[in-house]
């Protein structure tokens, strides 16, 4: 076992233990030169004769783990294995599991269960996009922990694996007894999303009703059996979720986080009442259409056939990712026929982030939704504001760190319009702070950084970099909401470490610590040996940024003698 106070690979010292199981002892660490804590698991070999199987376990899941970024997902950071301990850092996670907190206050409300459940969507959807997508297979309570600012993450993700194509059926049955679907288990083929969606409407089962599916009596009743207060809605979404056959469960990630966003929507009341104006509409669409023309009844038909191909030509612009340019114009496409949902915007975003290049072409295609005639930027902001806001951070992040055509200050300038709206929709949300922060300080970088060379010749540069210091320090903080995108936090991480080495002095000048400045390069650089592989762009600009932070620490080091 570590000794509490020791240094562990020469930089992280034990502070306490924080977790402890039969073979392994999880201890909190801090890494004194860059002031971060972080949670080191120790497997020990001694009289452990599982030590090799779950040594090869741990690896896949760690080598799972550094591949992936995003803000529900714990960092792997680091792993040390020196024979007879296998050591893993991650980040420490200051919370408590959504299985003590139901243990210690019971079942929880409505409101937050699905607060939660829209979260772990979030980044479920984020583990199904990945190119080989990641099935998770062991959402339950014990495996999701709920931080101070409400938001959640999810640990353990050693049953995970990635989907095949060419398979049959997993390798191995992997899950927790009560909350895995019938196909981990064997005879239903291999595990894919929809195992995921069974697992997760298990999971809020839990979470609403206190009862443990993996407990007596063992069964599953509906909710409203033990909380007759409970919204029948809610109650149809989780049995949907876990029907025994996965064709008849939510068919995607997508499909679920917007049944539960409407759950309202499927409650008795609420249909009873949707079926007397659909009655009443029919009646008047019948009317319509015996005093109309006939060209123009088809005319509505066509449209209402349209609109249903909307899921349709989504899934046929994700198949069509190798091909960037069809695949944007089927987002187009779908947009066309539903300009109020959310999805295709996203998925436009995506695919134009996907090759780290956002091109003249893709500008002109963006452009293009914004029609004189359809306005569908114009409706989707109406019936989505926050959605809207969103995907015009999205576009803010493109033209500021993938526009090479027009490069410079002509792309930041262009990104200008996108945060301001992004920050308008933002402004009276808490939930994205963290981004209407950005965004503010995205538009006051930008200013700064037009000004400084002007008021420098005028001598009137006195306070400004203390302020263009704090507007950098916000946009390298990460948003609360979305994945990390690696090529955004290289090309800030570039952007800063280069300003070090250009405005030390002046940073000395105005009131910036030195310990500030150091602070933050060893934050980039322990961010940098976190990433895990790159591809070929990234790893330009991360061998870029190695290759100047000791140039940046130089520069310090002078200024600040």
């Amino acid at each position: 076992m570590l000794k509490i106070g020791t240094i562990v690979d020469g930089k992280y010292k034990i502070l306490n233990e924080i977790g402890h199981g039969g073979m392994s002892t999880v201890y909190l660490a801090v890494n004194e030169k860059a002031n971060k804590s972080w949670a080191i698991k120790e497997i020990r070999r001694k009289n452990n004769r599982r030590f090799d199987t779950m040594r090869q376990s741990l690896i896949a899941e760690t080598n799972l783990l550094r591949r992936l970024r995003h803000p529900s997902l714990p960092r792997i950071v680091d792993v040390i294995d020196n024979g007879d301990d296998f050591l893993i850092v991650m980040d420490y996670i200051d919370g408590n599991t959504l299985e003590l907190i139901v243990e210690e206050e019971g079942a929880q409300p409505q409101g937050k269960v699905v607060e939660w459940a829209l979260q772990l969507c979030d980044v479920l959807n984020y583990l199904h996009s990945q190119p080989i997508p990641v099935i998770y297979r062991d959402m339950k309570p014990s495996n999701i922990m709920l931080k101070s600012d409400g938001s959640i993450m999810l640990i353990d993700f050693g049953a995970a694996r990635e989907y095949k194509d060419a398979c049959g059926a997993d390798t191995s049955y992997l899950g927790t007894k009560g909350y895995a679907a019938p196909e981990q288990f064997g005879g239903m083929g291999q595990t894919d999303a929809r195992t995921d969606i069974y697992c997760l409407g298990m999971t809020m089962y839990h979470l609403l009703t206190a009862h443990n599916p993996s407990a007596p009596p063992y069964e599953m009743y509906p909710i409203t059996k033990w909380r007759p207060e409970l919204s029948d809605g809610l109650e149809k979404i989780i049995l949907k979720c876990t029907q025994k056959n996965p064709d008849n469960r939510y068919q995607s990630i997508d499909e679920l986080a917007y049944a539960l966003k409407n759950y309202t929507d499927f409650e008795a009341d609420t249909q009873e009442t949707l079926k007397k104006r659909l009655v009443v509409f029919m009646a008047a669409v019948c009317a319509a259409v015996v005093c109309m023309a006939a060209g123009t009844g088809f005319n509505v038909a066509s449209k209402l056939k349209l609109s249903s191909n909307y899921k349709a030509v989504l899934e046929k612009a994700s198949g069509n990712e190798a091909d960037t340019n069809t695949a944007q114009r089927l987002c187009l496409e779908a947009i066309e026929l539903a300009p109020r949902r959310a999805e295709a915007y996203h998925a436009f975003y995506r695919l134009a982030a996907l090759d780290h290049e956002f091109t003249a072409e893709e500008e002109k295609l963006l452009l293009g939704i914004n029609t004189s005639d359809g306005k569908y930027l114009e409706s989707f902001a109406k019936s989505s504001p926050m959605e809207y806001a969103d995907f015009c951070y999205e576009i803010g992040t493109l033209y500021w760190h993938y526009l090479p055509h027009a490069g410079g200050q002509n792309s930041k300038n262009s990104a200008l319009s996108w945060f301001e709206s992004a920050a308008r929709g933002y402004e009276e949300n808490e939930q994205r702070k963290a981004e209407y922060d950005k965004c503010l300080a995205y538009i006051e970088t930008n200013g700064i950084s037009q000004k400084i060379a002007a008021m420098q010749i005028e001598g009137n540069d006195e306070g400004i970099y203390r302020k263009y210091w704090e507007c950098l320090a916000i946009v390298k903080a990460h948003d609360s909401r979305k994945p990390v995108n690696v090529r955004v936090t290289l090309d800030i991480d570039s952007g800063i470490v280069s300003d070090i080495i250009k405005y030390a002095g002046y940073f000395s000048g105005d009131n910036v610590s030195k310990a500030e400045l150091m602070d933050m390069l060893g934050r980039i650089e322990d961010e940098l040996s976190g990433f895990g592989e790159l591809d070929e762009k990234q790893q330009e600009i991360a061998d870029d940024i190695e290759d100047n932070l000791t140039a940046a620490r130089r520069m310090i080091e002078v200024c600040y003698k």
